[in-house]
């Protein structure tokens, strides 16, 4: 990518040592969005481009205006053509925490689980997302088209939202049937602002397609045909922070990924179509190790 001939200001600095290595500045005053625009041309995003989005606003700092100054600085980056997707979960409305999975509690006769499921909420396109400031302000835009899924929904605007949110399975909701999957048609990118790899949901899309994924179910509330049923569906398990960071470290060492520091953020941009291929070689390797280590225990007398 060509650099900018345009200065880099006092809010934008680009680095080469580790990502995890803290940085914080709190001296800087307030990030505008002129800063912001020129700090994701920076990055490397271009008009046109179809970005997926994970984010942590408080991580850049004071932003005049908030996180629609972000959203809107971002469109102006993609330019009419352009396509900015967010995750909007709404995790509050299914059964997914290893609480409501416990013996002690998942079972119709427990009353505990018989009184929430007769008062949780059923999902509604303008239910509020659990996922921060910035993917709220992308789900409030009038334009934004979201899908259905009761907990782990899609929104997008741009050229592309259409297509990217014109399916999604309940079961393997974040799988090839998704909006992932036409994200990485799109030869889409990913952008990490503030926030790791243990936020990049396109691991839990490269683990679909490893040998041996690890599964979890879902519980969640629906309405059909007048009436309030609960569903169960099998998608991705969570990796808790076991695998995903080293991937994402290794892929952005592999492919010389250049961070950037916006305001207080570390902001990275990755190509989806170079990362999955990495990410399912890299989380299957990982994968085959841990059970190796398991089988070997297993083996010993501390497995017995």
């Amino acid at each position: 990518m060509s650099e900018p001939t345009h200065p880099i200001g006092p809010h934008l600095r680009a680095v080469t040592d580790s990502p995890t290595k803290p940085r914080a500045d709190t001296s800087i005053s307030a990030l505008t969005a002129t800063e912001l625009t020129e700090g994701w041309d920076k990055l490397g995003i271009r008009a046109g481009m179809t970005l997926i989005m994970h984010s942590s606003l408080s991580s850049l700092g004071w932003v005049e205006g908030g996180a629609t100054t972000v959203v809107d600085s971002l469109r102006t980056a993609l330019g009419p053509f352009g396509t900015l997707t967010v995750p909007t979960y709404t995790l509050r409305v299914g059964e997914q925490a290893p609480t409501y999975r416990a013996p002690h509690i998942v079972g119709f006769s427990n009353p505990v689980t018989r009184e929430r499921r007769a008062t949780g909420p059923v999902f509604l396109p303008n239910m509020p997302s659990e996922t921060g400031a910035i993917p709220e302000a992308v789900r409030a835009l009038p334009e934004s088209v979201r899908t259905s899924h009761p907990c782990v929904s899609f929104t997008a605007v741009g050229a592309h939202a259409d297509a990217i949110t014109s399916r999604q399975t309940l079961g393997f909701a974040v799988g090839r049937d998704s909006p992932l999957g036409c994200l990485h048609d799109l030869q889409a990118y990913i952008l990490l602002v503030g926030v790791g790899h243990n936020r990049n949901v396109f691991l839990h899309y490269a683990e679909y397609f490893t040998p041996q994924p690890r599964f979890r179910l879902w519980r969640f509330p629906m309405e059909i045909a007048g009436e309030y049923v609960w569903v169960e569906v099998i998608d991705m398990g969570a990796d808790n922070n076991t695998h995903f960071p080293t991937v994402g470290r290794d892929f952005e060492q592999d492919a010389g990924i250049r961070e950037v520091i916006l305001g207080n953020a570390r902001c990275r941009l990755i190509p989806v179509q170079e990362f999955i291929p990495f990410a399912i070689t890299r989380l299957a390797e990982l994968m085959t190790e841990d059970e190796r280590v398991w089988r070997e225990f297993r083996e010993t007398d501390n497995g017995a």
